[in-house]
């Protein structure tokens, strides 16, 4: 590949080839490579390639491409990231002097047609008066990092990284994770550690862009990412997509995700939330907001919240206002005691004397535990010295699914569990719900009635979904939710009753305990900011 060393003459702007033009030829090679993947292989190394619209939106959402660019594409597939950058920044009216692209890629069906985009970006910024240098990296970008940050005095430093990285669950004793420990990063996913080393050898000031699943967003899986990543970047644009499936359709990915951009190590400042259906579409809301609204300073877990529309802001402020958390009600949460698979033997499809009931997710029916019900999964485990920890006393409980499918309304489904309506001397729960106790035991039952309804509401689920990105419950979210005062719980456990509630009951029954609108504060106006009505001239 060419390495310019001086800055081409620059040619009238009539001659300069159109971004949309080097993307077009960028994604037959797309395409073209997008065939050829094994679904196997794809399933291996987790990797997405990037439509070239939404690879032009990400860059477009750089503040500076001027003087020397220096940028980074971790994961780079066939380099459409690379591509957009190069279109975006010679488009601009302040062109850069010179640009050098590195592009890591491990698969190597990518890695000679990585080597033919570079070759087409060295001629649209010959075209426009720019220097370029472009390297096509087949290597380990987690490896190479590793390496690199192992130095005494790291080398590589980058003022722009771009990313689609893989998404990938990493084993804890993996040799991946081992490694990344080496350079100080701990990260249960391959996006999260690819966003990390990348943050890892920008330049101060440096600017970053990248498109992930929003999972990373809350959960204890991530703690130590988020810790890492809000630490040494800033946050200047979130960006999400409605549907899970635009961002990626070509390639059938069901994933909700978010496009990232930061600056490394400037102070926090205002950043701008926004949502749209997919690349393709213009936003149905953006806010721009305090950085405390976005990561509060008093939330240890450090969740990042994205409230795009002023709709969405008044339900935040209704949960701002509620005073309580879980342990302030008497509550403890922990999830089922039981992993039925370790239990296998003793597991037993219906009730017998010598079993007690034991509650799987199927249970959970409009609110309550029906028990037993038919089907596949077991009823009742074998009460016996094997078993004697697995149990806990007869009480009132609520129970919370830990997952919940993609076609379930509601990210949170809860319901109560009733001594009355089985009456058994202990029970069992199964590993994947999450059970609401007071110290190992029953709750009070207008508790329990009170937090089922809560939990069920429209009004949870919409704040829920501000800082969720999937469908995992996990109960560090139960306890980082804010709950009415016990008095108000209890009065709506009144109100509610313990039978099956439809869900305008239910959002009711908990608009007039908090004595909030919540139709109102769901699908308020807001106002959203003027948007280019082409979708190409996409500028931050």
């Amino acid at each position: 590949m060419s390495e310019a060393r001086q800055r081409p003459r620059a040619p009238p702007a009539a001659l300069v080839p159109s971004p949309a033009a080097l993307l077009q030829a960028v994604d037959i090679h797309r395409a073209q490579a997008s065939r050829r993947i094994d679904p196997a292989r794809r399933s291996e190394l987790g990797q997405f390639l990037t439509p070239p619209r939404l690879a032009a939106f990400m860059a477009s959402l750089f503040q500076e491409l001027g003087g020397s660019v220096r940028v980074l594409d971790a994961g780079a597939g066939v380099g459409t990231l690379t591509a957009a950058l190069v279109a975006e920044a010679c488009s601009r009216p302040d062109r850069p002097t010179d640009i050098l692209a590195v592009g890591y890629e491990i698969d190597p069906g990518f890695v000679n047609t990585l080597s033919e985009v570079m070759r087409a970006c060295r001629d649209a910024c010959r075209a426009a008066g720019v220097a370029f240098r472009g390297r096509a990296v087949r290597a380990d970008f987690i490896a190479a990092a590793v390496e690199e940050l192992s130095r005494p005095t790291p080398r590589a430093r980058f003022s722009h990284a771009i990313l689609n990285p893989p998404y990938k669950k990493l084993g804890a004793r993996s040799a991946t994770r081992r490694a990344l420990r080496r350079a100080g990063v701990e990260a249960s996913n391959l996006y999260a550690a690819f966003l990390a080393l990348a943050v890892r050898v920008l330049e101060p000031g440096g600017e970053l862009v990248a498109i992930t699943p929003r999972s990373f967003c809350n959960g204890p899986y991530f703690r130590a990412f988020r810790a890492l990543f809000l630490r040494e970047m800033s946050l200047r644009r979130v960006h999400v997509f409605e549907s899970r499936s635009a961002a990626f359709a070509d390639d059938d990915v069901l994933q909700e995700n978010v496009i990232l951009c930061g600056v490394k190590g400037a102070p926090p400042g205002a950043v701008l939330v926004s949502s749209s259906r997919g690349p393709d579409d213009a936003p149905t809301a953006a806010r721009l907001v305090a950085y405390a609204e976005v990561v509060r300073p008093d939330d240890p877990e450090r969740f990042i919240r994205v409230v795009p529309d002023g709709a969405g802001k008044d339900v935040a402020d209704t949960f701002a206002r509620l005073p309580a958390r879980l342990e302030d009600l008497g509550v403890s949460i922990s999830t089922g005691k039981v992993v039925d698979f370790r239990a296998r033997g003793l597991l037993r499809p219906e009730p017998a004397a010598d079993t007690a009931p034991l509650i799987y997710p199927a249970h959970l029916d409009a609110g309550v535990v029906r028990w037993p019900r038919p089907g596949k999964k077991p009823n009742a485990l074998v009460d016996c010295a094997a078993t004697a920890h697995l149990w806990m006393p007869s009480g009132t409980y609520v129970v919370v699914k830990r997952f919940s499918s993609k076609e379930e309304r509601r990210r949170i489904t809860a319901a109560v569990f009733d001594p009355a309506v089985v009456p058994c001397a202990r029970v069992g729960f199964e590993n994947h719900l999450n059970v609401l106790h007071r110290r190992g035991a029953g709750l009070p039952p207008l508790l329990a009635r009170g937090l089922r309804a809560f939990l069920s509401s429209t009004l949870v689920d919409t704040y829920f979904r501000q800082w969720s990105g999937h469908t995992q419950v996990n109960a560090a979210d139960l306890r980082n939710l804010t709950y009415p005062p016990l008095e108000v719980m209890e009065r709506l456990g009144a109100r509610t009753g313990d039978r099956a509630l439809g869900q305008r009951e239910i959002d009711s029954a908990v608009e007039e305990a908090l004595g909030v609108d919540a139709a109102r504060d769901m699908t308020g106006p807001s106002r959203i900011p003027a948007w280019p009505p082409d979708g190409e001239d996409m500028k931050s």
